[in-house]
């Protein structure tokens, strides 16, 4: 049951990081929470077949640390990507 909260925190995390990161207008409103609590969830998942239990410090320093990491590096990285394809389609299509 304590995964809800790594998916919390992994949702609250990536709505932080798309209102604070530049680009916001390049990417979807949902894609950062959604990744967020993707890693989250993800981490904790894995970590708790790998044996490690919710007594242990790492489960838990793990589901705060993925979210964060993966959201902080995601989203700047599509804003990017995106720019760059506008930036050529424009020029394709001869409008810039």
């Amino acid at each position: 049951m304590e995964i809800v909260l790594a998916l919390i925190y992994g949702a609250a995390v990536g709505a932080l990081a798309h209102f604070t990161l530049a680009g916001r207008d390049t990417r979807g409103s949902v894609l950062g929470p959604m990744a967020g609590a993707v890693a989250g969830a993800g981490i904790w998942a894995l970590l708790t077949w790998l044996g490690v239990t919710t007594a242990s410090a790492w489960l838990w320093i793990a589901a705060i640390v993925a979210p964060t990491v993966v959201v902080y590096v995601l989203l700047p990285v599509v804003a990017n990507l995106r720019k760059t394809h506008d930036a050529r389609e424009r020029a394709r299509l001869g409008i810039a």
